[in-house]
């Protein structure tokens, strides 16, 4: 096998583009650095057509403009493995919106695939092997080792016969309109700047913790994130949650005794110990009055004859699931059932006060209405 070429100037991108305009369907991935930065970036992008395959270096190029316009056109199919987070890159990095997009993973949930991973798809369908190793490679560095360009073309490759072998089965089972529908909406996605506030807000098992803790894990979660971004690392490389929760119910006062955290080291205990140790310390110092408190909604009152309707309806759900060989939560998703089981509709009219999507008002409007109804 040839090695796939690396776009790295100007003119060899524009090539590109006026081949890909003559295109019906493009294949497209992407590799970021969220394992190795603070901020990640798009690092490389990977598009086959269905006879060629060609890396694009966003690194090494001042301004991928002229895909702008492909990646925005519905009449060429984008076709992609888990667009979610390559729609939100892309369109934060460089402006781009996608158009025409066909998802194999949600193709495949749709057709109730239990093993939706590509390589999992691949293997199944194709026969082919995905060789894994680069899954956690560092897409900054230059330049690629032959490896990675290997590894990160075998990504968009087979695309183009996957989409081909379950798009037909979805016009076979009566599904490929549930899934233009859903890739309508996924090329709505857009990447959501971190929310302001108290970082602990973002933190998983703050709950759990007394104001003097979320005090001294606050001030830890700053630290950690300015550390982070002067190393230019992600903030889990500097500390991780578990060790960061262990310290703040821990709380430590001597080296020694911080040594007993799990996932303190002596290397950060040597290199990171007394900073520690005086952020615990002047969290222990502030006043009772400027401690945070974690905010608390409403005690929601119980309604028992909801928590029934929700019971019935997850027992229907799971009905019509294994009817059509779905996973439920494909189907249906627990928080619009808690929905309906509020709203109660009475009849399939009623219905459009619930944000379904059109194929599930479709499949599952009348039952619905007709299970909610046996509890009357």
């Amino acid at each position: 096998m040839s090695q796939t070429p690396v776009l790295v100037d100007v003119a060899a991108l524009e090539r590109l583009a006026q081949k890909l305009r003559t295109e019906s369907s493009i294949a497209v991935d992407l590799e970021a650095d969220s394992l190795h930065s603070y901020r990640d970036k798009v690092c490389l992008l990977q598009i086959s057509t269905p006879t060629e395959t060609v890396l694009v270096d966003p690194l090494a190029l001042a301004d991928l403009a002229p895909l702008e316009p492909i990646l925005a056109d519905p009449a060429i199919r984008k076709i992609f493995h888990a667009a979610d987070y390559d729609i939100r890159c892309l369109h934060r990095d460089f402006g781009f919106e996608i158009r025409g997009l066909f998802d194999t993973m949600i193709a495949s949930q749709l057709l109730g695939e239990e093993r939706v991973g590509l390589a999992d798809m691949l293997q199944k369908y194709l026969e082919v092997s995905l060789d894994k190793r680069y899954q956690r490679a560092d897409w900054s560095k230059r330049p690629l080792e032959p490896g990675m360009i290997r590894y990160a073309a075998e990504d968009t490759r087979h695309l183009h016969r996957l989409a081909a072998l379950l798009e037909q089965r979805l016009r076979d089972a009566g599904r490929l309109s549930w899934a233009e529908e859903e890739f309508a909406l996924l090329e709505q996605v857009r990447h959501s700047e971190q929310a302001p506030g108290p970082m602990f807000l973002r933190f998983k098992g703050a709950a759990g913790l007394d104001r003097r803790q979320l005090a001294a894990l606050e001030l830890l979660l700053q630290w950690r994130d300015g550390e982070a971004c002067r190393r230019d690392r992600p903030p889990f490389k500097v500390l991780n949650n578990a060790t960061l929760l262990g310290l703040v119910q821990a709380a430590p006062q001597t080296l020694k005794a911080l040594e007993s955290i799990d996932g303190i080291s002596p290397r950060l205990v040597e290199r990171y110990g007394r900073r520690l140790l005086a952020l615990l310390e002047d969290a222990a110092a502030l006043p009772e009055a400027e401690l945070p408190s974690f905010p608390r909604g409403e005690r929601r009152v119980r309604e028992p004859e909801v928590e029934a309707r929700v019971a019935l309806l997850k027992r229907w759900r799971g009905q019509i699931a294994e009817e059509l060989a779905l996973d439920p939560g494909v189907l249906i998703n627990n928080a619009l059932l808690e929905e309906a089981a509020r709203l109660r509709p009475r009849q399939v009219s009623e219905l459009a006060a619930l944000p379904l999507k059109n194929w599930q008002r479709q499949v599952l409007g009348e039952g619905l209405v007709a299970a909610l109804a046996e509890q009357a």
